[in-house]
């Protein structure tokens, strides 16, 4: 263990059988007694998948709402005009407008965490590919993140819909919310997030899909988690 890691982290990972597979919620129940931090970590799951990344056709992404949600305060800007925008602004969007909030990314806004946008304002936000798309905040129809049900989209996002994409390195990581959830809660939005992956298998992915699951707190080891109960072969 390298010598730079933190006492706190060192004493986590005497907790933590690296060559073990744990079982879902036995992985929770070990990573809820590690030590804690001052603040509130976010709980994520980490996938290495067996597809290539650089082919389009074995691309996996998706989205899938927590049972229980992800206990992120999630910052909402919609590009809508009309009755569209009225309505996101009445779920409880943050930023809402159309040229005039295309103007404000150009200049260099950044502080929202999901894009929405109408099929019809999408002419115009294609020209935010250079900005939106590096932070993976491209409206995308895959995603539900183009819609006229602006106030659905938004209310969704808000509720705890996490959104997972695969990296160039064929990895996907997914919140499934914070260390301060019940162990229980942990486990149901986990297991949520495990189906949903799994399920958007690509057809053209061969051999093993999942080829390995990690779960993790923002600062402590990863546990490996034994996800074959939820593998299709």
């Amino acid at each position: 263990m390298s010598s730079t890691r933190s006492k706190r982290y060192r004493a986590a990972s005497e907790k933590v059988d690296a060559k073990k597979s744990y079982p879902l919620a036995e992985a929770v129940s070990l990573l809820k007694t590690l030590p804690a931090t001052k603040f509130d970590q976010t709980v994520t799951l980490s996938f290495r998948l067996g597809v290539d990344p650089k082919q389009s056709d074995q691309m996996v992404r998706g989205t899938t709402p927590l049972p229980h949600g992800s206990g992120k305060n999630v910052r909402v800007l919609v590009f809508a005009e009309g009755q569209s925008a009225t309505a996101a602004r009445e779920a409880g969007a943050e930023f809402v407008g159309y040229k005039d909030i295309i103007e404000k990314v150009v200049a260099g806004f950044q502080d929202f965490d999901v894009a929405i946008a109408t099929p019809g304002a999408m002419a115009e936000v294609r020209k935010l590919g250079k900005v939106l798309g590096p932070r993976g905040l491209m409206p995308n129809p895959k995603t539900g993140t183009v819609t006229d049900d602006t106030a659905k989209a938004v209310k969704e996002v808000k509720a705890g819909r996490v959104e997972f994409k695969l990296d160039k390195n064929g990895n996907i990581a997914v919140p499934v919310g914070k260390f301060s959830f019940a162990p229980e809660a942990l486990v149901d939005n986990g297991r949520t997030v495990i189906e949903a992956v799994v399920k958007a298998r690509p057809a053209t992915a061969k051999g093993v899909f999942v080829e390995n699951v990690t779960l993790s707190a923002t600062m402590s080891p990863g546990l490996k988690v034994d996800a074959s109960s939820f593998l299709k072969f």
